[in-house]
């Protein structure tokens, strides 16, 4: 297995993800993207793509912000961070989009088999990808946010959902998730919405630390179960 540095273009803007495969299997095989939290391509979404590569996916973390584009305070994260969820989800969709097109286009990647992740921030962008009506078979997100400016539409969605959940999340309240459940009602989605008690946002991040108090914390348990519930998830959706 292989893991690096993998450019591609969204338009004139250089990207600069991460691409993890076996390069010892040279068979097609179903691809997953792999989309970051608000600090970027980072040792957690690399580290998820070399898990996957060894569960024989293909798997490229997409990056959203651009080549060279990382936050290295919490303050600069929430401010990129924003300026896709709060303010452009047009260019969020746009830069997932090529990073569809990007791992489509990959030799060992089967383009009718692909599925989109995305934890924290990127949970809100893999929702995004399947809002637009992105042809690919499913999305898991981990502790994502799940408002939009614009919901699903019964019709054009194509991709079956899973959201993982912290039930005890601080920044994705009750209401937040009611609210997205019923947007999957009406676009007639089908979905799945599980919670992890114990549980506050990050948790499936090492890196989140041990303060729950604070509203993030890494949660082995819930970390542990989330994995195994995608990975189910993948068997049932790539079959």
């Amino acid at each position: 297995m292989t893991g690096s540095a993998f450019e591609y273009k969204d338009g004139n803007t250089i990207l600069e993800g991460y691409l993890a495969v076996d390069q010892a299997n040279h068979k097609k095989r179903p691809g997953v993207l792999v989309f970051h939290e608000w600090m970027g391509v980072a040792d957690h979404e690399k580290a998820a793509c070399n898990d996957l590569a060894k569960a024989g996916y293909i798997a490229l973390a997409g990056d959203i912000f651009g080549k060279g584009v990382r936050p290295t305070t919490m303050e600069q994260a929430a401010q990129n961070a924003n300026h896709y969820r709060a303010g452009d989800r047009a260019l969020m969709r746009q830069r997932a989009a090529a990073a569809l097109a990007a791992l489509r286009g990959h030799p060992l990647c089967e383009g009718n088999k692909i599925a989109a992740i995305g934890f924290c921030f990127g949970g809100t962008v893999a929702l995004e990808l399947a809002r637009s009506g992105a042809d690919i078979k499913g999305v898991v997100t981990f502790h994502g946010g799940l408002n939009t400016q614009s919901p699903a539409v019964a019709g054009t969605l194509k991709a079956k959902i899973l959201a993982l959940h912290g039930a005890e999340d601080p920044f994705v309240p009750g209401p937040e998730v009611a609210a997205f459940q019923e947007e999957m009602r009406k676009a007639k989605a089908d979905w799945q919405f599980v919670q992890y008690s114990g549980a506050v946002h990050s948790f499936t991040n090492p890196g989140a630390g041990n303060q729950p108090e604070k509203g993030f914390a890494y949660n082995a348990v819930a970390a542990r179960r989330s994995w195994q519930a995608m990975l189910s998830f993948f068997s049932e959706i790539f079959a």
